[in-house]
């Protein structure tokens, strides 16, 4: 068969959800490292989308609500504009999102094949990654539920694994998944040679993966029929029904389907696969120098090695350090030996217990409208800079407890105070007080740069009362 012809019912699915908490500071709850480009100039999520097989169906992306709008602006980066963007209303596991998925599909697609990946792996050969789909295709149209297997390189204890059984037709019966071993395990499953790392990549139909989850899982089917049978189009958004959802258990596709049915099948899969799960694996995917250093931004190295620096806006400088992890950003620097970076998280939870705004936002916050960077604050004042993207409108909105002060940096402000309108330009400003109600809207076809002035005695994000908003936040 022609290869873009058999390519023309796979409907990719790409999970956008994690947080990525062994990459923090470069990765946080709001902006993950899914959406940051870790390994070259366009995101992780951009990648995925870039590597596909050619003449497929419209993606779908499956993400939360706090994402949505990334996933959206990234999407349009790359003219991908026929894309679905699918919310969950909740997290819940692989199995009820890809459910979820395959209700939406069969209301377009009888024959669909879903092509579930996730959104923050890295595949250096696309063309192995390509012959894989292929071998996976066949096996899934005839009923088969298809993952793809890792070929292991050494004996990682971080993954799960899969045992491969008979042969047939170059994919393999799935004879056992098994959870993550121990270093010892991980040797013997290695030595083997008939095992594979899990890596969550899947091929089915539609149809059979909705059979096999009635038959071991007809409570989840049942939640997501309901939320299904109710969405709401949002913008670029397909909200399913938030309280239909919340009754879905939570459960990963592996224990909910795939370690229960008889159709289950592997295909070996050797691309240069990472799920980029440390910095250490960051390290590994990424571009080396003579000294086995990976350097990002404006780093000097002197008598160093083995190591990965990362700076976002300053000089870093290195000397006689070896097997080190250096990340600088606006707001934190971590600094770790690249054997115990598996640990990163441990401080993510420090941070969570301490409520610290680190582990969720950058110093740099993306909102549907554009973004801001917070530049200075102290007890009673906070400091930004503002970047409207043209054509886009911040929420008429008042603050109780915070008035501000605007001077436009560049480009044109149209701003609306108390239902009175005035556009400002270059070098103009405005004063809004505790209380009054504001819009801000950019009618040019530049951004709007400017310096926001907030003082009062409270000035945290959620002292915002909307009442009108064009992207749908409450």
């Amino acid at each position: 068969m022609n290869q873009l012809n058999s390519h023309m019912n796979i409907l990719p699915i790409i999970m956008c959800g994690g947080s990525g908490t062994r990459l923090w500071p470069l990765s946080r709850a709001q902006f993950p490292k899914q959406f940051i480009p870790l390994v070259n100039d366009t995101s992780m999520m951009q990648d995925t989308l870039a590597r596909l097989p050619s003449n497929h169906q419209a993606p779908v992306f499956i993400c939360n609500e706090d994402h949505r709008f990334l996933v959206a602006e990234q999407v349009k980066q790359v003219q991908c504009n026929d894309a679905t963007i699918l919310l969950e209303p909740e997290g819940r596991n692989t199995a009820p999102a890809v459910a979820l998925a395959a209700l939406n599909a069969l209301a377009e697609n009888k024959e669909a094949l879903l092509l579930v990946l996730a959104a923050d792996h890295v595949i250096e050969n696309v063309d192995k990654f390509h012959q894989a789909i292929d071998l996976a295709t066949v096996s899934a149209k005839q009923g088969k539920l298809v993952t793809f297997g890792i070929v292991p390189t050494h004996a990682e204890t971080g993954y799960g694994y899969i045992k491969q059984g008979a042969a047939l037709d170059n994919v393999y019966e799935v004879a056992q998944f098994v959870e993550k071993p121990d270093k010892d395990t991980a040797q013997q499953y290695l030595a083997s040679g008939e095992y594979l790392w899990n890596s969550g990549m899947f091929l089915f139909k539609a149809s059979r993966y909705l059979e096999e989850l009635e038959k071991s899982r007809p409570d989840i089917l049942a939640s997501c029929r309901k939320s299904m049978a109710n969405i709401e189009k949002d913008l670029d958004f397909t909200r399913p029904d938030r309280e239909a959802f919340l009754t879905c258990a939570d459960e990963s596709i592996d224990y909910a389907v795939m370690e229960k049915t008889e159709d289950a099948v592997v295909v070996p899969l050797d691309a240069g696969w990472s799920d980029v799960g440390s910095y250490s694996a960051l390290w590994e995917v990424c571009e080396q120098d003579t000294q086995q250093n990976v350097l990002k931004g404006d780093v000097i190295a002197h008598d160093t090695a083995n190591s990965y620096i990362h700076s976002q806006n300053k000089l870093v400088a290195t000397l006689g350090v070896n097997n080190l992890v250096v990340i600088d950003t606006p707001d934190a620097v971590l600094i770790a030996d690249k054997d115990k970076v598996q640990n990163v998280k441990d401080i993510v939870n420090e941070l969570k217990e301490q409520q610290r705004s680190e582990v969720n936002l950058h110093r740099e916050v993306y909102r549907p409208w554009g973004k801001f960077d917070s530049v200075d604050n102290g007890e009673r004042f906070q400091v930004k800079r503002i970047t409207v993207n043209p054509g886009a409108k911040l929420s008429v909105q008042m603050h109780h407890h915070r008035a501000e002060h605007w001077i436009i940096v560049s480009g044109t402000a149209k701003v609306t105070l108390d239902g009175k309108t005035v556009l400002l330009s270059e070098n103009q400003s405005t004063y809004i007080p505790v209380g009054v109600v504001h819009a801000l809207e950019n009618p040019g076809k530049l951004p709007l740069e400017m310096i926001e002035v907030q003082s009062g005695s409270y000035l945290g994000e959620d002292d915002i009362v909307r009442f009108e908003d064009k992207y749908g936040r409450t």
